[in-house]
């Protein structure tokens, strides 16, 4: 009886000890806002045009990204101020995808339809879906399935064609939107970008075997599977389970989350290189913070199983929070844009990557459902 008395104490003790270890709703919602407020002060005007190597549109899909998240975050911190932010951002890019390129057939092109599609749900103007909705129904028209040739791509598009089904009632949507996925998964690069031996995604073709990495192994990008395990999760809250695909999409949302379980570092991070820890390893955020994203959104909705991913959540957002956050709410160990481990090197606490807006709406993303989590 006594030994079972000390295990019990010794239980509770780490139970404490763990909790004190974590994070608050309070703690948490500050340091969004820290890192939000950051931006939106550095870039007060949303249209004006982002110049790192050449000059962009400023709703291209590093931009598309950072809303995403914003809106995100706006479902737990209702502030006028992000809504207006994100409306002035449509308004004056006119609803359009990049470049005002309504029939765009370029996934990153498309990103920022997603956000006027969240806006228009919050406020139905027929303007702000009309273009991205002329854009998807052009890509449906043509039946063709091949545009997705980067596991980017996934994410950069695949959940706008869920919202449009929703939205407009319309399963069209997501019956194009299921062929592209399967082109990818099964079919580019000779047998598609999906590898269910390791439960992993190879970014585009090139990565293929037999392209190794220097340790031999595969190599699979983080943030390119960060993007895969966002879409799903994306899709699988939207999508209604009585449609064919459901059950693919849960399984391949489950097996990546279960699969990034084992690669995560000691510290919270996870490796650019997800199966080659050496080559240009190193604590990096934006992957990080999309698996926390997927992870936690699957605990919240049922998907996952808590005692196996909280831990790994816990760990990897008190990285983000502790690490990538800084008081100022710049963001550290954010990988610059590329394909590959080896882009955007070294990636370090201070240095700055060549846009700042993807990274922080892959934080938003994660801390917001963290924050709902808590709840």
């Amino acid at each position: 009886m006594k030994k079972i008395y000390l295990l019990l104490c010794a239980a509770t003790l780490l139970q404490t000890l763990h909790a004190q270890q974590f994070t608050d709703k309070k703690e948490l919602l500050q340091k969004l806002r820290t890192a939000n407020d950051y931006f939106m002060k550095k870039w007060p005007d949303p249209a004006k045009r982002i110049v790192t190597n050449k000059d962009r549109a400023a709703n291209i899909w590093t931009r598309g990204v950072y809303y995403e998240g914003l809106l995100a975050f706006y479902t737990i911190d209702k502030q006028k101020n992000y809504y207006d932010y994100a409306v002035e951002w449509g308004e004056k890019h006119d609803w359009k995808p990049v470049r005002g390129e309504v029939y765009t057939r370029h996934a990153d092109n498309q990103n920022c339809g997603m956000t006027y599609i969240d806006l228009y749900r919050i406020d139905p103007q027929p303007e702000r879906i009309a273009a991205i909705k002329m854009n998807i129904d052009s890509l449906i028209r043509s039946g063709r399935v091949d545009d997705w040739t980067w596991i980017d791509a996934i994410q950069m598009a695949m959940p706008i064609f869920v919202k449009l089904g929703v939205t407009l009632k319309d399963t069209a949507y997501f019956n194009h939107m299921y062929k592209m996925y399967q082109h990818i998964k099964y079919v580019e690069g000779g047998h598609g970008l999906y590898n269910p031996k390791d439960q992993l995604w190879w970014r585009d073709k090139d990565f293929i075997p037999p392209y190794k990495e220097p340790n031999g192994e595969d190599c699979y990008w983080s943030r390119g599977n960060g993007w895969v395990l966002a879409a799903l999760a994306l899709v699988l809250q939207e999508l209604p389970k009585s449609d064919p695909h459901y059950k693919e999409y849960l399984q391949d949302f489950k097996s990546l989350a279960t699969a990034l379980l084992p690669l995560q570092r000691a510290d919270g991070f996870w490796n650019v290189s997800l199966h080659d820890p050496k080559h240009y390893g190193g604590k990096e955020a934006s992957g990080t913070a999309l698996f926390v994203y997927g992870m936690a959104w699957g605990i919240n909705n049922g998907l996952l199983d808590k005692s196996a991913f909280l831990p790994s959540i816990e760990k990897a957002w008190l990285a983000l929070a502790n690490e990538t956050i800084q008081p100022s709410g710049f963001l550290s160990y954010v990988q610059s844009t590329g394909k590959e481990p080896k882009d955007g090197q070294p990636v370090t606490a201070e240095k700055m990557p060549d846009f700042e807006d993807y990274g922080l709406g892959c934080v938003l993303l994660a801390g917001t459902e963290v924050y709902k989590m808590l709840e």
